[in-house]
């Protein structure tokens, strides 16, 4: 194994300078460090990871807490942050937390205080009193997305406001017969998100003088079967059947859009339907949306923690993250 007196040597250079060149800390000529660089990549030499968290007392590891593994948005969060820290040279770990109570508070009470990682990001995960206050004794950076932490840094979304702009492009096209497929209580466990976003889709119908209609509230799950299924029951149903659908979810949408083809409505002649998301699929099926970024959602993470690892000083504790209406064919006016 190559060591770091060999870069030295080559370099013509003392060890100090290597390890300062390899770092980015401390001051190091252009030239001193183009010629660290050059023998480094000559001699296939890597930092070791060990040596250099007993210099610096850190470990070059991030630790990422999410939900779910096994879903696309998540994934696309993730995808934003791995790739921004390992940009910088940083290593991430991951833990799931799961339904199990006891692995959830396992997490913050004995993995993270392992000393493994130098700060925490917390995706979509609704944090308590308690393990608030554990992830601050750590004494770490950490930012939390998608929701607010009064003693936090967090990057939040605002649900009721995207879901909002999402029935207001309906409304706007003159629908007034809209149906809104949601989720059931076993959603609501972080931030509320189906209960904020059918609160956005009842405001803008407030707001236009259209009452609500129960009957054209449908639980799903999230998935592209169960927006499906809500759908079939909201298209071939006894009532009045309406002229466009407001889902949740970009993958509850595309199981809409399904169902209409099997049911043989044309959407959006027949029926609008819009989601939320930016489901990466969400182009291929032409599926008008309001987008929230989930890619830059945790390249924005990485940066935030990134500038805190780095000591530079943030703008505030709360950042709205952005969204934006993407109107595609799915969305039209109703027929007369």
């Amino acid at each position: 194994m190559v060591s770091i007196d060999e870069v030295a040597r080559l370099a013509g250079v003392s060890t100090a300078t290597v390890s300062r060149a390899l770092s980015g800390r401390g001051h190091v000529s252009d030239g001193a460090r183009e010629r660290v660089r050059s023998a480094t990549d000559s001699l296939g030499y890597v930092v070791s990871s060990r040596a250099s968290s007993l210099a610096s007392g850190r470990t070059q590891n991030v630790g990422v807490i999410v939900p779910f593994l096994d879903r696309w948005f998540f994934g696309a969060v993730l995808s934003g942050v791995t790739s921004a820290l390992m940009r910088a040279g940083y290593d991430v770990t991951l833990y799931n937390i799961t339904a199990d109570a006891a692995v959830r508070q396992q997490v913050f009470s004995t993995f993270l205080r392992r000393q493994r990682v130098d700060a925490v990001i917390a995706v979509a995960i609704e944090l308590d009193d308690a393990e608030t206050a554990q992830l601050l004794d750590l004494g770490l950076p950490v930012i939390g997305v998608g929701g607010p932490n009064p003693r936090l840094r967090t990057l939040t979304f605002d649900d009721t406001a995207v879901a909002r702009l999402a029935t207001e492009h309906l409304i706007g096209l003159g629908h007034r017969e809209m149906a809104h497929i949601g989720a059931g209580p076993e959603f609501e466990a972080d931030f509320r998100v189906p209960s904020r976003r059918r609160l956005g889709f009842e405001q803008a119908l407030a707001d236009a003088g259209i009452p609500a209609n129960p009957a054209l509230l449908e639980p799903a799950d999230f998935t592209v079967d169960g927006g499906y299924r809500a759908a079939t029951r909201l298209l071939s149903g006894s009532g009045p059947r309406p002229s466009a659908i407001f889902a949740a979810s970009d993958e509850m949408a595309i199981g809409a859009l399904l169902a209409a083809r099997d049911l043989g409505i044309r959407v959006p002649e027949d029926v609008s339907i819009v989601g939320i998301d930016g489901y990466e699929l969400g182009e291929f099926f032409e599926l008008t949306t309001v987008d929230q970024f989930p890619l830059a959602q945790g390249e924005r993470a990485a940066a935030a923690i990134l500038a805190q690892l780095e000591g530079i000083s943030d703008a505030g504790t709360v950042a709205d993250l952005p969204y934006e209406l993407i109107v595609r064919s799915t969305t039209a006016p109703p027929r007369s």
